[in-house]
């Protein structure tokens, strides 16, 4: 899909119509082969493929061409609907068009778009959409950030805070089922920290070629100075972020490691609760012929009352002794 927005307004290009002489931001969504082949034609600039946007060096990413300055950015989407993914997004630069490229949906392109349709002084010349989109791009990536600093935090009640005041005092159990949505729920969130820390990066590098790159007297040094701190202050917040993270993650290791501990203990209390039982019945299980208490009317009761007493003192010394 090819998407045109001028000084006056937007609209999708239909096929094999050409291209308006007044197009200043030029949206390139899933473009096939004939769309970019026009807009390469129309503008004599040459439009980044798939392919070329895949490359990770930064000489493929960020350089200026026949005086044209192209930018290929990694931006994370899907973060608020707790599905992350990051995909590459190009910025093609020129005296008098903005061309962007890119092969997935961006909620911060379709942000700015309904922007630049009811203020299309956005996009009245290439630099101004450009900072525009990428102010657009950076108040969403903030937005992702904050969501999953919130999702952190909610990790942590239900990690370490009793749903129940009334237990206070009492060990609060968690089943394993709880413990590994958790574990779930902090691998989701560190995956999405990662690529929005992964867009930051991307971001600042862009912006940082772009301060050498945009024309002195354009007068975009105070923007992109700016835009860079934001990412900065960003890039900060996601690493403090990734800490809580990492801690939550070894705490909630170690609730595994309690509870599985507490198993063990409850397995061994019983054995030993059992043992002195057994020991008497295999006392008075013996076959030997002179045993006084085999002929006793109170006999079988008293052998019981033992079991049952050497079975209480155990428990009851383990109890006193704060070891359950």
């Amino acid at each position: 899909m090819l998407r045109l927005f001028t000084a006056t307004g937007n609209r999708v290009l239909a096929d094999a119509e050409p291209l308006p002489a007044d197009a200043v931001w030029i949206d390139l969504v899933n473009p096939t082969e004939a769309e970019e082949a026009l807009v390469e034609a129309s503008l004599g600039i040459d439009v980044p493929t798939a392919d070329d946007m895949a490359e990770i060096e930064t000489s493929s990413r960020l350089y200026i061409e026949a005086g044209v300055t192209v930018m290929t950015v990694t931006l994370a989407t899907g973060i608020m609907a707790e599905h992350a993914e990051t995909c590459a997004v190009s910025f093609v630069v020129g005296p008098r068009h903005l061309v962007t490229v890119r092969y997935q949906e961006v909620k911060s392109f379709e942000r700015f778009a309904a922007q630049a349709t009811r203020n299309p002084d956005l996009c009245s010349g290439p630099l101004g959409a450009l900072m525009a989109l990428i102010d657009t791009i950076v108040d969403r990536l903030a937005d992702g950030i904050e969501h999953i600093g919130r999702e952190v935090d909610t990790i942590s009640r239900a990690t370490f805070r009793r749903a129940d005041p009334s237990a206070a005092g009492r060990q609060q159990r968690r089943s394993n089922l709880a413990l590994q949505a958790l574990l779930t729920r902090l691998g989701a969130a560190q995956d999405s920290l990662s690529k929005a820390r992964e867009s930051a990066v991307s971001l600042t590098r862009a912006l940082s070629f772009l301060q050498f790159a945009a024309p002195k007297d354009a007068g975009l040094a105070a923007q992109i100075k700016t835009q860079i701190r934001d990412l900065a202050s960003l890039t900060d917040q996601a690493s403090f972020i990734g800490a809580n993270l990492t801690f939550l993650l070894d705490a909630t290791l170690g609730l595994i490691s309690i509870e599985q501990t507490a198993v063990q203990k409850i397995f061994s209390v019983a054995s030993l609760v059992f043992l002195p039982p057994t020991l008497v019945a295999g006392v008075y299980g013996m076959n030997f012929a002179h045993m006084p208490e085999l002929g006793w009317t109170l006999g079988y009761p008293m052998a019981l009352a033992i079991m049952l007493l050497v079975a209480i003192l155990p428990y009851a010394f383990f109890r006193w002794r704060g070891w359950l």
